[in-house]
């Protein structure tokens, strides 16, 4: 039997734990026990904090893993190229997997391959202002879910949104870059020995600001052909300047009113909030999940659509406060898949982590509610 290593134990890698038991294979799962949903669904479970690349190579080592995967985690992309560079295994290298993960490293390599993206600076003790035009989004270098990011209009702001980021950051670094008005979309794709397949763009629906946490996603992406075509060739673009080869990679763009398309991060991982997860396979018929095991384990197919469908995902929030209803008649809509309200106290998002449930469907048309 076929050993996989994975990265992580929240809710995020469930799917990539059934899917694992579902293909036949041992499961090795490490993560911190708090929060370890997946304990109870893999064969082996070791408390050691994904950071923790020594240790888990180690013990790696002992089990002799076939494969080591993680998804929708920015945090244990390093470790998991850093495993598997070591013992030989498939994925990136460790070196563009801290790439990667760095926000401010990930644009000097943008802006030195000629990928379009928005002005930026590395925030460091002796800047006190920027010289770029105002607005401006504050970011951690190393989070996502929108923990950390602001919008700020005044340099006399930038403390206060600085220190939240930096809080918030793991290495206590913040990047300030130029704000980008317009639609954002992320795009999925998938890697083999350096040649890429994008397998969906869709659409995003955020709160807005200051926090841009993200209400609603929806696959495929309505943006017209030619926006559309622009926003894989910068797909491309970045995933050869983060020398990408191997597996699932989320990237995200603004498109102006004018149609000029500005990358923003491209992670070597699928996207969370169930767009890798689920909306690629209920728009697609493609088993995302199941690819991204089988390149772990040095197998490779290329992706099929086997149909063309509409899917998303609604988030429930103080924002999103009128969708309540639908969520608790969701067995009235056929076109619901999965519904979950995780609590009834709805709070004013400033990150994913506020939302209190969520919606997806699968339609013939976009499902608008």
């Amino acid at each position: 039997m076929r050993k996989l290593a994975i990265i992580g134990a929240s809710y995020l890698q469930l799917p990539l734990v059934k899917k694992a038991a579902e293909m036949g294979l041992e499961t090795h799962c490490f993560a911190w026990e708090a929060g370890a949903v997946c304990k109870e669904f893999v064969n082996y479970f070791y408390p050691i904090s994904i950071m923790d690349k020594e240790n888990i190579l180690e013990k790696c080592r002992q089990i002799s893993i076939d494969g080591i995967v993680s998804i929708a985690s920015d945090a244990a992309v390093p470790t998991v190229s850093y495993v598997a560079e070591t013992l030989g295994l498939v994925s990136n290298d460790f070196s563009d997997a801290l790439a990667c993960t760095d926000k401010y490293e990930m644009r000097t390599r943008f802006f030195e391959n000629k990928v379009s993206c928005p002005q930026f600076l590395l925030f460091t003790d002796d800047i006190t202002e920027v010289d770029f035009k105002f607005p401006v989004i504050v970011k951690p270098v190393d989070r996502s879910g929108s923990r950390g990011v602001s919008k700020v209009y005044y340099n006399a702001d930038l403390p206060t949104a600085i220190k939240r980021a930096k809080d918030e950051s793991f290495a206590r670094k913040v990047i300030v870059e130029e704000y980008i008005t317009g639609s954002e979309v992320s795009v999925e794709t998938i890697s083999w020995q350096g040649t890429h397949y994008i397998l969906a763009i869709t659409d995003k629906e955020t709160t807005g600001e200051p926090f841009f946490v993200e209400l609603a996603h929806h696959q495929p992406s309505q943006l017209p052909n030619n926006v559309l075509e622009n926003i894989k060739k910068e797909t491309i673009k970045s995933l050869d300047a983060l020398n990408i080869k191997y597996g699932a990679s989320h990237a995200e763009f603004k498109i102006t009113e004018n149609g000029n398309v500005f990358a923003i991060e491209t992670g070597a991982r699928m996207g969370g909030d169930f767009i890798g997860s689920d909306l690629v396979r209920l728009s697609s018929g493609f088993d995302f999940v199941k690819a991204v095991i089988e390149i772990a384990l040095g197998l490779f197919n290329p992706p099929q659509k086997f149909y063309n469908k509409f899917s998303g995902v609604y988030f429930l929030s103080q924002e999103t406060k009128r969708l309540l209803n639908v969520f608790e008649r969701s067995t009235d809509y056929f076109e619901i898949k999965t519904v979950n309200i995780t609590e009834c106290n709805l709070k004013k998002l400033r990150c994913s982590a506020d939302r209190s449930g969520y919606l997806i469907y699968q339609s013939d048309t976009k499902f608008i509610i």
